[in-house]
């Protein structure tokens, strides 16, 4: 076994699968969870139970907590902690409990043990930041480096679950639906199992430590390409409809003035804007010089390409489905 590690995060959708690349490559995982009983905890017991030497630990705790956060981990040592923990609506209120103020709370207990490394699970946006959950990543981000601790800070580009939300609407004959003229952003997404894999190498290498930006096996795809590609691999003909993106920034507009009253209406404006910003921003290296994104600037990681993600969820082999965090359906 190689060593200890503590996984916060590790009942979420890149969670589950950094534990599973951990497990599977002899780690032994702390985890820190909320729910013992949840599909996602039997999930990682059931896998768990398959990896020769690999062992799981998990410990209900709330993040949040951090009284009850040393107390759930009272006599564990493990030697390196991965932050995977994201707010789930990107809300303000929850970006900042989650996204700053939990791992605030894990960095506090590592510095007061031996953990030698963290790795935090970050994202790319954050480089030109305009949102609430990007100003709490790195308000948090700055924190851990001045914190003296050995550090890796992954900013990941697009997932392939983010751009996976229109395939069975394209399979069924319906429209791409797409912002502008589909030609507005562009991006390199990754593929979760290839993600799960660097941040491992994190834990392993020096070379890794810092801040690291990290993408998918080009070339950069816009919204465009992404409907000629599924237009291609369905056999249905290319169909797409626009939308522009200035009807979000109606909508937010219309919210921000109750939302001054109402933290419920002020997420539901947030929510709008992280849509927006979506629209227009590319998941990739922003050049600050240029004042422009940059395709080659942006690191390349893994042998999983978009197209390769495609075929298997319309081969049945693979589920990418969004659930509640489905836009387009």
């Amino acid at each position: 076994m190689k060593h200890r590690v503590l996984l916060a995060g590790a009942t979420g959708y890149i969670g589950t699968r950094v534990a599973r690349e951990l497990l599977s490559n002899d780690y032994a995982l702390v985890c820190p969870v909320r729910d013992l009983s949840s599909d996602a905890s039997e999930g990682l017991r059931a896998f768990a139970s398959t990896c020769a030497t690999g062992s799981l630990h998990l410990l209900p705790t709330d993040l949040q907590n951090p009284d009850g956060l040393d107390g759930a981990l009272k006599g564990w040592h493990v030697s390196a902690l991965v932050s995977c923990i994201a707010s789930r609506s990107g809300g303000v209120a929850d970006s900042h409990q989650v996204d700053y103020l939990a791992n605030h709370h894990l960095l506090q207990w590592a510095l007061k043990t031996d953990v030698q490394h963290f790795t935090l699970l970050s994202a790319i946006c954050v480089q030109k930041p305009k949102l609430a959950f990007q100003f709490a990543k790195l308000r948090f981000e700055e924190e851990l480096a001045a914190s003296g601790l050995s550090f890796s800070s992954v900013r990941a580009t697009a997932f392939f679950k983010s751009l996976s939300g229109q395939l069975q609407r394209v399979s069924r004959g319906k429209p791409f639906l797409m912002f502008g003229d589909g030609t507005l952003t562009r991006c390199k997404p990754i593929a979760e199992s290839d993600l799960a894999q660097f941040i491992r190498l994190t834990l392993e290498s020096d070379n890794l430590n810092g801040v690291r930006a990290i993408g998918g096996p080009g070339p950069a795809l816009s919204p465009l390409e992404q409907a000629q590609l599924l237009s291609r691999l369905t056999g249905q003909p290319l169909r797409t409809k626009s939308v522009s993106p200035k009807l979000l920034q109606g909508i937010a507009a219309l919210l921000d003035l109750p939302g001054r009253f109402s933290k419920t209406i002020a997420d539901k404006a947030e929510f709008v804007r992280i849509g927006h910003y979506y629209a227009t921003e590319s998941m990739l290296h922003w050049n600050e010089d240029e004042g422009a994104y940059d395709a080659e600037a942006t690191p390349e990681f893994g042998t999983i390409t978009l197209e390769d993600s495609y075929r298997a969820q319309l081969a049945g082999a693979t589920d990418q489905s969004l659930g509640d965090q489905a836009v387009f359906r």
